[in-house]
């Protein structure tokens, strides 16, 4: 299950922040908050990421919660760093990949 959503959260990635020639994703703008745009993919994104919260165990939850706090405060321009909702979903999708590992690679040994 936290497979198909790190395969989703990647397919965002790939659709928002790093977008491919050919492939186009409407930007679609629902409301503006702190004269910074909230969009359809920042929505998506932000339910994903949830989602996968309520699945991990707690150490791993309370640090991805950590992450998406600071997404989401940068997101709407609170922590106004260039490029910081980029880094911090990148390290979200990298945590989540590392997790995965780790219980396949757990799962193996016994």
């Amino acid at each position: 299950m936290l497979f198909v959503i790190l395969a989703i959260l990647i397919g965002l990635w790939f659709l928002g922040y790093a977008p491919m020639s050919g492939v186009s994703f409407p930007n679609i703008v629902l409301f503006s908050f702190n004269n910074h745009q909230i969009t359809l993919l920042n929505i998506l994104i932000l339910l994903a990421v949830g989602w996968a919260i309520s699945i991990l165990p707690r150490p791993f939850r309370e640090i991805a919660s950590v992450l998406l706090l600071f997404w989401v405060l940068s997101v709407v321009g609170i922590l106004a760093i260039a490029g910081l909702s980029n880094i911090l979903l990148i390290a979200i999708i990298v945590g989540f990949g590392y997790y995965i590992i780790q219980g396949s690679l757990l799962r193996n040994r016994n």
